[in-house]
């Protein structure tokens, strides 16, 4: 991930991208960027970050280990109160990333006298003025040309949890993300940030049901307007939203239908000016202050309604864009950043758009539900060479929401972004203890073309049970501890009730590994993290090195088998351990006779444990030799050598003692 910083940022602000005095009169412009020098007069401080991050925020950083620094610090309150204290001055957003504040002005004076503030760097156009009731341009043109699904109901397929409806069935099964749901992971807990143009009647509109009665709508606001309403906007948010939040069974199920959102409007449709990406930024903060755990964004940029605003292909590198800086901070901040790869397939730009080129931020090219591509999606790479898309999903007639209610096909990677970022959120939610780089390096491995990425689909369409199966491996350990011939397998792992484990081991003498137990999960029907203890009775093994390992059986289907090698464990006897079943007596000491360079053990066949046991060694004459007291705990007892050592060959008498009480009496041949 690459690092950005506060003073990069700042220099950031005399790229082309921005219009200056030097160019173009401001005059020309009403809606302005102002850079900051610093943070300086700040309340805030970064030992006391409550007031500026929330509780779930915070705790992101501290699971991932995220330092929090001066880009999480607010804009300085006194800048602010000195620009709202200008007359002429209206302040739009505020962007504590980029140490910038976006105002409205079109009076030259006001705008001089800002330039002139200590605190300012710079000032500089972001957008024209625009009629609120003119659409200067459509952006979404092709994710628009929405055609009804005319039978979108299916009867449920044995053993999946949802009923997805025909078509959307497709696009799950596309993933094989239909497993995750089948575990419980269907995004309970998850809180997804939506950027977007608008969410028109999400409030309303049947998919939503679930998300809007159970109050999963965390919070909204429109950065367009000001005000909390994005209901009254354009429908695109609302269409992509549906791909994740969809619940209607038997028509549309979505591909986290359990998750929250947020929902920002930061485009507006009516025009395509560098105010938007700054919106971008401000929406992708407030995401994060809030505590999402991904951004899903179908959203780009890389032509404007003013040709002086355009950027080349040479600037999709991921860090010449306003939008990119902030995308790959989000991600630098541990949210997960899903965005549109673009529709310019077809176009005569062709490539990705940013903030998809970000370092850090996954772009989504678009397939249909058979996994071939759709030719409108954008070509990588990005401009310095990266993979890029990096990923594909269903964008070519996908099953969305429609604004009449009805269930519809949609084409465009506006659709492939939100379908991978609920997918995404499902894994995640199964493993919290991984950042969001180790769900991206999952989502990759388990890719359709992960060895032979191209510029169409990246590294391809992840299949999410391969996905789960390499994050399960990397979660689980396993450990083995002897103790008397009584080997203990300590693995940890997460499972569901469903779910088998396979035990097996190889012994010294062996050139293969054998099962030796295929115990069940303990889980229940929603996956959970989970300990286990197997306890391996070593009888009649010869001395050397014992290998374990344990697999997990990961279907919930006898109907298929996917088998994960979950860890390895060893142990070394430096002994051989005993057949015990073969004894009837309580003492039992081998090698009788005792030969050579021989070393001695004993066995003591008691099944409770003893804190006075003691043996005792005499030679025919009745001569005590020695005595050895000792206690054991519950169980068959293996011991090492006694303490004592016989000086000539010839027979002695062996007495185990419980106390006072004889249990047993053994001769012991020694013959060095």
């Amino acid at each position: 991930m690459r690092t950005i910083n506060q003073s990069k940022i700042n220099r950031f602000l005399f790229f082309i991208l921005l219009v200056t005095q030097t160019e173009v009169s401001l005059a020309q412009f009403s809606r302005h960027i102002v850079w900051l020098k610093n943070k300086g007069n700040n309340s805030y401080t970064l030992s006391n970050p409550t007031p500026y991050l929330s509780t779930r925020a915070l705790d992101r950083r501290t699971r991932y280990t995220i330092t929090i620094d001066s880009t999480d610090l607010p804009v300085s309150p006194s800048y602010l109160t000195q620009l709202r204290n200008i007359p002429g001055i209206t302040i739009l957003n505020v962007s504590k990333w980029l140490n910038a504040v976006c105002i409205q002005s079109t009076d030259a004076t006001a705008l001089n006298t800002v330039q002139t503030l200590p605190f300012v760097q710079q000032v500089a156009g972001l957008a024209a003025r625009t009629s609120p009731t003119t659409k200067t341009k459509e952006k979404f043109i092709r994710d628009e040309d929405i055609l009804p699904i005319l039978n979108p109901t299916t009867a449920k397929l044995t053993g999946d949890y949802y009923n997805y409806g025909t078509t959307a069935a497709q696009e799950v099964k596309l993933h094989r993300a239909e497993f995750l749901h089948n575990i419980g992971l269907r995004g309970a807990g998850m809180q997804v940030a939506v950027l977007d143009g608008g969410f028109y009647n999400f409030n309303t509109l049947p998919a939503f049901d679930s998300i809007n009665r159970s109050g999963r709508v965390l919070s909204t606001w429109d950065f367009v307007s000001r005000n909390q309403q994005v209901q009254d906007d354009h429908p695109h948010g609302m269409q992509c939203l549906s791909t994740i939040a969809a619940n209607l069974p038997g028509q549309f199920v979505g591909k986290a239908p359990q998750a929250s959102f947020h929902l920002f409007r930061t485009e507006d449709v009516n025009s395509e000016y560098p105010i938007e990406e700054f919106n971008w930024v401000c929406g992708a903060e407030r995401a994060d202050s809030s505590g999402a755990d991904l951004i899903s964004s179908s959203l780009g940029y890389f032509d404007f309604d003013n040709p002086v605003f355009n950027y080349t292909y040479q600037q999709m590198n991921g860090r010449s864009t306003i939008c990119v800086k902030g995308a790959d901070l989000a991600a630098k901040k541990g949210l997960l950043v899903f965005n549109s790869a673009g529709n310019e397939g077809s176009g005569a730009w062709r490539y990705i758009i940013t903030p998809a080129d970000g370092d850090s931020v996954i772009a989504v090219g678009a397939v249909n539900a058979a996994g071939s591509v759709a030719s409108f999606s954008s070509y990588g790479p990005s401009s310095d060479g990266r993979i890029k898309p990096e990923l594909a999903s269903v964008g070519l007639a996908a099953v969305v929401q429609t604004t009449s209610g009805g269930i519809g096909a949609a084409n465009g990677t506006s659709f492939a972004c939100p379908n991978m970022a609920g997918l995404a959120t499902c894994l995640w939610q199964g493993f919290p203890e991984f950042n969001n780089m180790k769900i991206v390096d999952a989502l990759k491995k388990a890719a359709s073309r992960y060895t032979t990425p191209n510029d169409r689909i990246g590294y391809g369409i992840p299949d999410l049970k391969n996905a789960f199966a390499f994050l399960l491996s990397e979660y689980a350990t396993c450990t083995a501890t002897n103790n008397n011939c009584v080997v203990s397998l300590n693995w940890k792992s997460k499972d569901v009730s469903a779910m088998q484990y396979i035990i097996e081991r190889k012994l010294p003498t062996e050139n293969a590994y054998r099962v030796i137990s295929q115990p069940f999960g303990t889980g229940g029907s929603q996956l959970s993290n989970t300990t286990y203890t197997y306890q391996d009775r070593l009888q009649g093994i010869s001395a050397g090195t014992i290998q374990y390992r344990v697999s997990q059986v990961i279907d919930t289907s006898v109907a298929t088998r996917q088998v994960v090698l979950l860890d390895s464990a060893s142990i070394s006897l430096t002994s051989p351990c005993l057949n015990t079943d073969d004894i009837t007596d309580i003492l039992w000491i081998y090698p009788n006779p005792l030969t050579g360079a021989s070393k001695e053990k004993f066995i003591i066949n008691l099944l409770e444990a003893k804190q006075n046991l003691s043996i005792t060694c005499h030679d025919k004459t009745g001569k005590l030799i020695g005595i050895y007291r000792f206690s054991k705990p519950a169980g068959i007892f293996t011991s090492g050598e006694l303490p004592f050592k016989p000086a000539s060959n010839g027979v002695y008498v062996l007495t185990l003692w419980d106390d006072e009480t004889k249990l047993d009496t053994k001769e012991w041949i020694v013959n060095y």
